[in-house]
Formats: structure tokens, sequence, C-alpha cells
């Protein structure tokens, strides 16, 4: 269900360059983007965990596409960990293919953040391939919006996570990606979204270690206007520098539809941001 009512937050701190660009935005848009998100589901074929109900996954995404098949989002953002590990690569895969098909029939546009459950047994280029990408970061634009997928999976010596060569506590955004993410904010003026798996905004275990450098880059471009991510199941929201952080509820969390999570966002032409979450889910809105 709908939560009633949202929660309204107002940015503070926006650089005046984000502001005339989101009126040009809305000068010259008539159109709304709308997302679906979920994040950390999990899936698996083996029996729960403590308070995570792997198989129930399939269950809970069902219920979400039916309410996505209602919202018709443009495209999805699962925000990592879409996956659960298992003893080889073989059955994996196999998590990887069920929970996949599943996804893939909701949208045809589809984006994947790695997450570190994702790659437990896999490689990184295993994962891609099962989803069908090439790149676990990049960037692209809809109607006026510049979105951004990261990847925190790398260890603090810059190695790519994979068949268990990592711990979960030591995610990094690489050198090599810093320097890739300060060129593409540079090169685009268009409000700006990024989606994540570890979070960027907390130095705790559920942080990424370097996120210091890379909320300077966000700020630094005066143009992002929020970041969406998972990791840690609960729904959390701070704002630092002018730019909200959104973590956001994990699907596996929990037995039953009740405890399911996601939520379809828009990004209205003024440049406004509202989140209508469901289940466990919190809904948010952002006004200019």
């Amino acid at each position: 269900m709908l939560r009633d009512g949202s929660l309204v937050l107002t940015a503070t701190a926006i650089a005046p360059s984000l502001l005339m660009e989101r009126q040009a935005f809305a000068d010259n848009s008539a159109n709304a983007v709308r997302i679906g998100l979920v994040t950390d589901l999990h899936y698996a074929d083996k029996p729960p965990a403590g308070s995570r109900h792997y198989r129930e996954t399939l269950d809970k995404l069902e219920a979400a596409s039916q309410q996505f098949a209602s919202d018709q989002p443009d495209f999805l953002v699962e925000l990592g960990d879409l996956i659960d590990a298992a003893d080889s690569v073989e059955v994996e895969q196999r998590y990887l293919k069920t929970i996949n098909t599943n996804f893939a029939a909701i949208c045809d546009e589809r984006h994947y953040v790695l997450g570190n459950h994702c790659v437990d047994t896999l490689t990184k280029q295993e994962f891609l391939a099962g989803v069908e990408k090439e790149h676990s970061y990049y960037s692209f634009d809809r109607e006026g919006i510049h979105f951004i997928v990261l990847d925190s999976c790398f260890r603090s010596d810059g190695k790519s996570y994979g068949r268990r060569n990592f711990h979960w506590t030591d995610a990094n955004v690489s050198a090599e990606e810093l320097e890739w993410l300060r060129g593409d904010l540079k090169s685009s003026s268009k409000p700006t979204v990024v989606f994540a798996h570890q979070r960027l905004d907390v130095s705790n275990h559920h942080g990424v270690k370097n996120n210091a450098e890379v909320r300077k880059a966000f700020e630094e471009s005066g143009n992002v206007l929020a970041v969406f991510q998972g990791h840690s199941h609960q729904n959390d929201l701070k704002e630092i520098g002018g730019i909200h952080y959104c973590t956001l509820a994990a699907m596996v969390e929990g037995s039953g539809l009740q405890s399911n999570g996601y939520c379809v966002m828009d990004i209205q032409p003024d440049g406004t941001i509202k989140i209508a979450g469901f289940a466990r889910q919190a809904s948010y809105q952002w006004d200019v």
C-alpha cells in the first residue's frame, strides 16, 4: 500500500548554476521522468537466514511488478545485491537467471548497480553478462536529467571484487572510476541523479571508504540533486552539501508482502523529486 502522505523536505544551499539549470529544464521539457526503484533483493533458492527471506523475493518482485505495470516507469533501477551468495558459480548463475528473467519482464530499459553479493562467487564480467550489460559504471540522459550509475565494489588496493577476494567492509570507488566521475560531471550541466549500492553518506561498515572524495566531486559539480543507495537495508535520509542521500529499504527483509519494499520516483519538470514508497519503503518529496 502507498503510505499516506509524503515527507516534504526542501533542499538548502543549492548552487545558483543548478537553480538556473533546473529552470531551463522546466522551461524546455514538458515531461517528467518516472523511475521504478528496488534494492537488495538477495534472491537465492535457500532457506531464510535471520530476517532475510531469500525465496520470498520472487513473490515480492511480482507484487512490485504489478505496481510498475500500473505506473509505467520509463526505466527500472536495482541498487545492488540482486542475488545472494552461492557455493558455486553454476548455482549463483542460476539464481541470477531466475531473478533477472522476472525483473527483465517488467520493463525494457533496466539499470543494474553492482552490489557486493552480486560478485561473491561471480566475477563482475560474469554478472554483467548475465544481465546483458557491458559496464559497471556509466552515465546516461533522459528528458534533460543526467543519471550516473556507480560501482563501489573495489578493494582499497583498487582490485575489483569477485570470487570471494574481498571483505564487504572494504568498499571503494577506484581511482580510475573517480577520475571518470569528475570528468563526467564536468561534461554535463544537467541536473544529476546518482545510483549507488554501498552508502556514500556514512563512515561506518556500510559506507564507501573514500566517500568524502566522491561527495566532493558531487558538490563541486553543483548539479547533483540526489543519490539513491541501498546496502544497509533500512530507510534512511541525510542531506550533505545540499544533496539528498536516500537509502532505500531492502526487498529481502522480513516475511510476507507487508515486508516488501520498492518505490516509484518522479522527477518533475520544475526539478521536484517525489518518491512514492510501498510497504516498508518510505515516501518523500523534495521541492526546488
